[in-house]
């Protein structure tokens, strides 16, 4: 049997700009993508805590140490610059596979630099 599983996950990062005339995605700083083990081009589920808005996207990387958080596309119109945001990556695991697991977990606070 295979489960999907969380895999990675950056917690409470926070929206620095939200762009609509912008072919789709959201645009994480490279250093935060690096850090949660999230590559260019992968599946993101994003929750927005301020609107409670949750959305499917792809992550897209943005110049390293910028702590950008960017919603781009139809994205940016689930969200504004200061909302928090808790973005999401799953894998399909087996039953074996899912015993070993632990997901990337980090915490960001508000000036998006990494506290856990």
């Amino acid at each position: 049997m295979y489960r999907q599983v969380l895999l990675s996950k950056i917690h409470d990062a926070v929206v620095t700009e939200a762009v609509v005339e912008y072919v789709g995605s959201i645009t994480i700083d490279q250093d935060l993508l690096d850090a949660a083990n999230i590559v260019p081009g992968e599946k993101v589920l994003i929750a927005n805590l301020a609107n409670g808005s949750r959305l499917e996207s792809y992550a897209m990387a943005g110049k390293r140490g910028s702590k950008e958080v960017c919603l781009n596309g139809g994205a940016a119109l689930h969200g504004k610059p200061g909302d928090q945001l808790i973005i999401m990556t799953f894998a399909v695991l087996t039953d074996e596979e899912i015993k070993k697991h632990k997901p990337t977990i980090i915490r960001l606070n508000a000036k998006n630099d990494i506290i856990k």
